[in-house]
């Protein structure tokens, strides 16, 4: 399959220079969040032409370890602001009551538990999502950090 109805999505995929600029924003406080827009698609839907091909790639599998990988351990942002951007700092730029994505007596129970020192490739034949459509995969993109373990609102969802 081509890689480019896999890596269709809305914003697109941006230039090197552009990805510079995200990352200046992230540091500096620019950009308050860090989110994805988690869009799987059968493969048969990514399977066309690229104009026919739907918006979106899944992105909760991959999105700790890209977003460890490129701005945590190079020192674009700590752990802890990338964790803020990516969970209360996002809850709140949606508007979600205050305490969601926090770990506050109260907040629901959405908890992670993470392994920074795995090292994995995405690849499409082992993501746990039910969708295949990431372009990441394509050329092996390697990361480190896995999440292990999710809840939602308390309850286990996904065990990796």
């Amino acid at each position: 399959m081509a890689i480019a109805p896999m890596a269709k999505m809305n914003p697109p995929l941006r230039t090197p220079e552009d990805c510079e600029a995200v990352k200046r924003g992230l540091a500096d406080g620019t950009i308050d969040c860090i989110v994805t827009d988690h869009a799987p698609h059968a493969e048969y839907e990514k399977e066309v032409e690229f104009d026919a091909a739907p918006f979106g790639i899944l992105g909760l599998e991959t999105s700790f370890p890209l977003v460890y990988t490129t701005l945590v351990l190079p020192g674009v942002l700590t752990f802890v602001e990338a964790i803020a951007k990516m969970t209360h700092r996002a809850a709140a730029v949606i508007g979600l009551p205050e305490g969601v994505g926090t770990l506050q007596p109260g907040a629901p129970a959405d908890v992670a538990v993470f392994d920074l020192e795995r090292r994995w490739t995405i690849d499409r034949k082992t993501v746990q999502s039910k969708s295949k459509n990431t372009p990441f995969s394509r050329h092996g993109r390697a990361g480190q950090g896995r999440v292990h373990h999710r809840w939602w609102q308390g309850d286990p969802i996904v065990n990796a």
